[in-house]
C-alpha cells in the first residue's frame, strides 16, 4: 500500500456512509483495473469492502466516481479500533505491523488495520481479544474477508 498516491494511478472513490442519524461519506484511494477500480486503502468508516477489493464505480453529476457495488472480494479484512488512552497507539500499531497487519490513523485514537488473507485472522483475532480485555482498546469487525 502506497501513502503518497500518484495522482496519475490513484482516484478516489466516494462511498455513501447510510447511518440513519448522519448520513456521511469517505473517500477511498482506488486503482483503475479495467472497468473497474481496486482499492488501495484501509476504510475507517466505509463496511463491506476491504484493501484490494474490486469495485464498480459510477461518476456522479459533478463527476466525481462513486461507489456502485461490489465486484469482487480480496479476502482481506478490515478491523477498527478505538484506543482508551492515546499513548497506546503507535505501540499497538507496531505490534500489528509485525504481524503483518498495516494500519492507518484517522484520529488520534482511532486506527483501521488491514488484516492481508495471508495472515492468519485467529492469531490477529487472539491478539486483539487480549488487548480488548486489558482496556487497550475496544475493536470492530468493519469487513471479515477471512474467517478464523
Amino acid at each position: 500500500m502506497n501513502i503518497n498516491k500518484d495522482e496519475t494511478k490513484h482516484l478516489k472513490i466516494i462511498f455513501d456512509i447510510d447511518d440513519s442519524e448522519n448520513p456521511d461519506i469517505e473517500s477511498l484511494w482506488a486503482t483503475p483495473v479495467g472497468k473497474n477500480y481496486e482499492i488501495d486503502s484501509i476504510p475507517f468508516y466505509v463496511r463491506s469492502v476491504a484493501c484490494g477489493d474490486m469495485v464498480s464505480a459510477v461518476p456522479d453529476e459533478e463527476g466525481a466516481l462513486r461507489f456502485s457495488g461490489l465486484v469482487s472480494a480480496s479476502g482481506h479484512s478490515t478491523i477498527r479500533l478505538w484506543f482508551a488512552k492515546e499513548e497506546d497507539v503507535l505501540k499497538t500499531r507496531n505490534e500489528l505491523r509485525v504481524m503483518g497487519c498495516p494500519s492507518e490513523l484517522d484520529l488520534p485514537r482511532l486506527v483501521a488495520v488491514d488484516v492481508p488473507p495471508s495472515v492468519p485472522y485467529g492469531e490477529v483475532r487472539s491478539y486483539l481479544d487480549g488487548k480488548e480485555n486489558a482496556g487497550v482498546f475496544e475493536y470492530e469487525e468493519a469487513c471479515l474477508g477471512q474467517e478464523e
